[in-house]
Formats: C-alpha cells, structure tokens, sequence
C-alpha cells in the first residue's frame, strides 16, 4: 500500500470512529479490554504490511477506548475535540513541521503567534504576555515557575543561568493546600521540594483564605488556583492580589480548566486575575482542542524568553520564538489546533460554549440534590462534588451508572469522604445527554438505598 492509500484509509477509519463518537458507550466493557491482549506479540522478525497494522490498530485498539471525545463522558475536564481543531491537527500532521523557530517553519511560525494573541485577547490577559505552547500544563507550569525563580533571583543579583542553585538565595514558594498534582509535579522537578513549599490555608470550598495566606516578600512565588480541580472554586484573587502586589512577590495561576471562565459569562468568577505573573492554561480542557495542547503565559515577555531560551549557532531564532517560550527545541505546532478553534468559535460561540457547560452542571447538581445525594460544595462552574449516606453506597452508584453507558465519571476525596466528581465541558453534550445521566443516577441512588 503506498502512502496516499495508506493515509486515506486512516482519514477512513479515524472519520468512522469520529462519525461514532455520540453512539458508543464512553467507556468500554470487558470484553473490548480483553482483547487488547492481541497487541502483546512478540517483536517480529519481519516487518508486518502496514495495512495490516492500522486494521489491528482501529479494529482491536479503538472498541477500547474511553470516548473521550463522546457527549457523555464527564471523567475529567478534557471536553470533546472541536471538528475544525481535529482537521487541523490532521493537516498539520501531514506537514510534520519542525514548529521551532520562523526559519524552520514559517507557516507555524506565524499561525501560532496569532494564536498567542487570540489566546490573550479571550481570556483578557496582558496583550504584552508571551504565550508558550506546551505538551501539557505540567510542563507550562515548569516554564512560568523557571521563568519566576529565574527573575526573584535576579533581583538579588543572581544569574541562575551561570551559578545555578548552589549558594542562590532562597526562593519561598507558597502554594493553595489544595494544589494541584501538575503544579506540586512542576515544583518537585525543579527542585523546590514539597516539603518546603509553605501551604496556604484554604476554606470549605477550596478557596485560599486571605486572612490567613502565609507571609509574603519579594523572594516569594505564590501559586494560586482559578478552578479548584474538585470544587472548580476560585481564590479570592481580588483579595490577594494587592497583598502579593505590595510584597512584591510573583504570582502564578493555575487555570487548566477554569481560566477559560474568562471567556464566558461567568468571569467576574476570576476577577482581578489578569494581576498576576504567569498563568497556565490547557486547550484541550474547556477549549475542546486535542490532548498535547497547553500554554504558559508570561506576563514579562523577556522573562519567559530568557528562561526557556535555546539558540544554537545553527538554529538561530526570534525571542518570541516557540523553542524560546517552551521546553521543547524540536518541536510540533501544537499551537495551530488551538488557532483553529478558536477561529472556529469565535468570542461569541467560545462564550456560549463554555455557558451551555456551566448551565448543564448546575441543573445536573440541582437535579441531584432533590434525588437526596449530598453536595458538599455549590456548583461554582463545571465540576461536581456529590455523595451518599455512606462511601459504599457512593462507590456502588458510581460503579452502576458506569455500567449503565450513560456516563462515565470517576471518584475523589473530599475532606475524609468517598465522593461522585462529575465534569461538564465537551461541545457535544446536549440537555438530552444530561437527562440522559440524571436518570442514570436516580436509579443508581435508588438501587443503592
């Protein structure tokens, strides 16, 4: 099979599975799990034709797949992949560019710095901030917190590039105590430690408290959360804006989800945000872009770029130049999908998107609290936190509307108890899909009693 077959039968496969998407159960039963066994073979001696192997690929791997890109799976804040940000992804597939520098690509070169500005111009954010397309918001939370360390520790007269950490002053970083693994990730790899990161007290809810945040100064980073990953709760940022502000200390926030309340109707939610350092944010959360697409923000451009920097004497690039704004020095565009999509939806249909969301989950919440499960925090924006009588009896409903194809969510902690966690935020869920769940659920409850 030559190469123009081959991709046309994957283009095939991939619309079928797509086409799909709103049919299949969002997540598969035992039997298709099973059967992945197939993929375990010995390494061959020769080479197996390579249509062989997309079939093997399509016609074991996708029954096994968890229909992230379904309307009714609420496991986690990843939304489904807009059609004009998976075309894109497809097409820039078939580039295979080195999305690096201007020089390398120029067609990314340009695309994704518009997307940059578009990204800024939707959330409302410092229109001077550089903006890094990273694989993921873990590896955009170790550039904006390099980028922090880099510029505290200037401030004392220390070039981090040079000396490194051995003899710098110390940076203090205090962070939510409900920070998020990504975050706690971030700070572990570069070395902060976890055991000195100073907590900061938070409410019922999530919330950094403002009377009792830790002592700031000018050595400090504070990492500060807008969507509270269980609750969806935002820290009072108007609150701890000017505290930090007066400090001096920079501020980080983390708003892999729930920045995005920027773009909607709901943004006095995150308001005074646009104060802070950095930001970081992911496109295939409420943005509804493929997985592989995340950004850092950086309010000081020239502190991203000085940060993440990596010109060769034979790859020569721009400072705002992707390999200068991200970990990556090779690197794909993953910015474009982002760029599609939003161009997709513009203001207006990224507003509405993510209202349809924030109005799914609150009738979705309202619905469970007169069926008699017990919500420990409001429904700020999409996420759910429910439970029943006991953790049991939790853990039984959840696992019966899993098995019932109506949704698929997952279970967390929350302050001692088992609990439901429910996230609304893909395109493709209508009122229907929700209807659909709170049955499920009522039935479950039912049954469980």
């Amino acid at each position: 099979m030559n190469d123009q077959s081959l991709i046309a039968e994957a283009d095939r496969r991939a619309a079928l599975y797509a086409a799909s998407a709103s049919t299949r159960p969002p997540y598969p039963d035992v039997t298709a799990i099973e059967g992945l066994t197939a993929f375990e073979e010995p390494f061959p001696s020769t080479g197996r034709p390579d249509r062989e192997t997309l079939a093997l690929l399509d016609d074991v791997g996708s029954p096994a797949t968890a229909v992230t890109t379904g309307p009714r799976y609420y496991g986690y804040v990843v939304g489904g992949v807009l059609p004009a940000a998976a075309a894109a992804e497809r097409l820039v597939l078939a580039w295979d560019q080195r999305a690096s520098t201007h020089t390398s690509s120029p067609a990314a070169a340009v695309i994704e710095r518009q997307a940059g500005r578009w990204v800024l111009d939707a959330l409302d954010l410092p229109r001077q901030s550089a903006v890094g397309f990273g694989t993921s918001a873990t590896a955009c939370t170790i550039a904006c917190l390099s980028a922090a360390r880099r510029s505290l520790l200037a401030r004392h007269g220390w070039d981090w590039d040079m000396d490194g950490a051995a003899g710098a002053p110390p940076v203090r970083v205090v962070a939510s105590a409900t920070i998020h693994v990504a975050v706690a990730k971030a700070l572990r790899i570069l070395g902060f430690g976890l055991g000195h990161v100073i907590p900061a007290p938070v409410d019922t809810f999530g919330r950094v408290d403002p009377a009792q945040l830790p002592e700031l100064d000018a050595g400090t980073i504070l990492c500060l959360q807008a969507g509270e990953v269980n609750t969806g709760a935002f820290d009072p940022f108007t609150c701890i804006m000017p505290i930090a502000a007066r400090a001096r200390a920079w501020v980080h926030v983390d708003g892999a989800f729930g920045l995005w309340a920027r773009a909607s109707s709901s943004a006095a939610l995150c308001e005074s945000v646009d104060l802070a350092d950095s930001w970081t944010a992911d496109g295939h959360k409420w943005l509804n872009t493929p997985y592989d697409g995340a950004f850092s923000i950086c309010r000081d451009a020239g502190a991203l770029e000085a940060a993440m920097s990596s010109d060769a004497d034979y790859s020569p690039s721009e400072p705002h130049a992707q390999q200068n704004l991200t970990l990556e020095f090779s690197r794909r565009a993953r910015g474009i999908p982002i760029w599609a999509a939003l161009r997709s939806l513009g203001r207006d249909g990224l507003r509405d998107l993510v209202d349809r969301n924030i109005a799914q989950a609150r009738r979705l919440s309202d619905a469970m609290a007169r069926i008699g499960y017990q919500l420990p925090v409001p429904t700020f924006l999409n996420q759910i936190l429910a439970h029943a009588a006991t953790d049991e009896a939790t853990r039984t409903i959840c696992h019966a509307v899993q098995q019932s194809g109506a949704g698929w969510f997952g279970m967390t902690r929350w302050h001692g108890r088992d609990a439901i966690r429910i996230s609304v935020s893909s395109h493709r869920t209508t009122d229907d899909d929700i209807d659909m769940l709170i049955g499920a659920i009522a039935d479950a409850f039912q049954a469980a009693r």
